[in-house]
């Protein structure tokens, strides 16, 4: 009896091969994250996660409530706006955004306050003063003293330039940028500032906002004013303790 002749293997095309190859391994690899992220307890969207319709509801109420409670703010007289003791103000962003209106927002973005314990030398001016007025729930402000204006742009001063942060560590950089306003070095910024001199609108746009830390006690969390016991609002002197706890 004559052996059967072998069959000719199916001729499969390399371009074939090669998909069923990528597949096969990209099966693998997500198999794999599958599992890894079953071993450590992947994370599953709970229904806690999910807003319910009373959520928006109450986000919008309180948020609307914000908006009110400023206006109702702008209207106290004008002499309720104390007569400020200095010509300079630092102010601290001390409270999110949770229930506060597009409006309040936009104004701390005006006042270069966009995150929390962050800080800005502002001129104590009516015009400023108003805005601080209208923010008062989310922020905290006083007179700094000349050793905390120095400690700040020392230890915490980034100058501004192409949009990018550069530190101050070269009075080069500063000369470049401000140089034509007579400010070379450091010390031209400081006493700059802590005078509230005729370039401090140039020199504050370079400097920008200072990222203070938590105080380690924290804050009362409270949004009555200081002077009620809470945090927010005119320090006047005390904001320097402050500073020194944030600094």
């Amino acid at each position: 009896m004559a052996e059967a002749e072998p069959q000719a293997l199916t001729y499969i095309p390399e371009v074939i091969l090669k998909k069923r190859k990528h597949k096969e391994e990209s099966i693998a690899l997500t198999r794999k994250t599958q599992l890894e992220l079953g071993q450590n307890g992947g994370k599953k969207r709970r229904m806690d996660d999910i807003k319910r319709p009373e959520q928006f509801v109450r986000e919008f109420r309180d948020k609307e409530l914000d908006l009110i409670r400023m206006k109702q703010r702008t209207k106290r007289a004008k002499s309720a706006l104390s007569i400020p003791n200095s010509k300079l103000l630092f102010v601290i962003r001390i409270h999110g955004k949770n229930d506060m209106h597009p409006k309040t927002r936009n104004i701390l973005y005006k006042l270069r306050l966009t995150r929390i314990f962050h800080g800005v030398f502002l001129k104590a001016t009516p015009g400023v003063l108003e805005l601080l007025q209208k923010v008062e729930p989310y922020v905290t402000y006083g007179y700094p003293n000349f050793k905390n204006v120095s400690d700040l742009i020392y230890k915490k001063g980034y100058g501004k330039i192409d949009n990018k942060r550069v530190p101050l560590i070269d009075n080069n950089i500063i000369e470049q940028a401000l140089g034509k306003h007579g400010i070379v070095c450091l010390e031209d910024i400081v006493h700059e500032v802590a005078n509230a001199g005729p370039h401090f609108k140039e020199i504050i746009s370079f400097l920008g906002s200072f990222s203070l830390n938590k105080p380690k006690e924290g804050l009362l969390g409270k949004k009555a004013l200081y002077i009620d016991g809470g945090d927010t609002g005119n320090r006047e002197n005390q904001i320097n303790d402050l500073i020194n706890k944030m600094n």
